[in-house]
């Protein structure tokens, strides 16, 4: 989808070099700050398999909205081609690329490490194995979507005019989406689940919240003693 988000904002929102360029960095910088809640969500609270569970489906929800967002026809009443309600189009797009940001945040920080859940101490080659093949499988993809994703985007499509095909490009990955979390739920039965143990984030910050308080009692206490100095300054001025 980022293969062709910047033509989306550009040429079907209409937003000028600035401002695409400005809501695309701030996606990809949401994408890579969700997964730290993501992460304090999966190991206080939900655990790795229902947090990839929930916010795969927000992630799908999101490309879902995205791709409805794209199609013009929705709001081009008079069929000229060009979209007559344009807040309407911005606004799904906005909650899509939000809903988005939020999915990535339950996927990237679990994925991995719930597959190195499913392996034994003494299964250090399978587990090798596995991480091989699911760092290929990423880049692979990564790889394949740059490609095809522009492709897609290419085609015409349309009911009353024909456009560029954003819905298709935003489309096929929301598809393959739900195919690959129907398929990761499939197999529920199968997995090792680890119980929420608690997040060292969350651990640190309250040692640091902790010696925050404690420094600013003993600052308190010291301030204490000087509360006689301001009247006794004033009252020996006056001499």
């Amino acid at each position: 989808m980022r293969a062709v988000l910047v033509l989306y904002f550009r040429y079907f929102l209409k937003w000028d070099d600035d401002l695409s360029t400005s809501i695309y960095h701030t996606f990809i910088a949401l994408c890579y700050l969700t997964p730290i809640l993501g992460a304090i969500v999966a190991d206080s609270w939900l655990g790795k398999f229902k947090t990839i569970v929930y916010l795969s489906i927000v992630y799908t929800v999101g490309q879902v909205v995205m791709a409805v967002s794209a199609i013009h026809d929705i709001t081009d009443t008079d069929r000229d081609g060009t979209p007559d309600n344009m807040t309407f189009h911005v606004a799904m797009s906005m909650v899509g690329l939000f809903l988005i940001a939020l999915g990535t945040g339950g996927i990237k920080p679990c994925v991995a490490a719930f597959g190195g859940d499913q392996f034994e101490e003494h299964q250090e080659k399978q587990r090798s194995t596995f991480f091989s093949i699911f760092y290929l499988s990423i880049n692979a993809g990564s790889l394949l979507s740059t490609v095809i994703t522009p492709i897609l985007r290419g085609q015409e499509c349309g009911i009353h005019s024909q456009q560029k095909c954003y819905p298709l490009a935003f489309g096929v990955p929301a598809a393959l989406m739900v195919v690959a979390l129907i398929v990761f739920i499939m197999g529920s039965g199968m997995y090792n689940k680890t119980a929420p143990k608690g997040n060292i984030m969350l651990e640190v910050c309250k040692c640091i919240g902790k010696l925050l308080v404690a420094q600013v009692k003993m600052v308190l206490k010291v301030m204490f003693l000087y509360i006689p100095l301001p009247m006794f300054w004033t009252l020996f001025d006056q001499q």
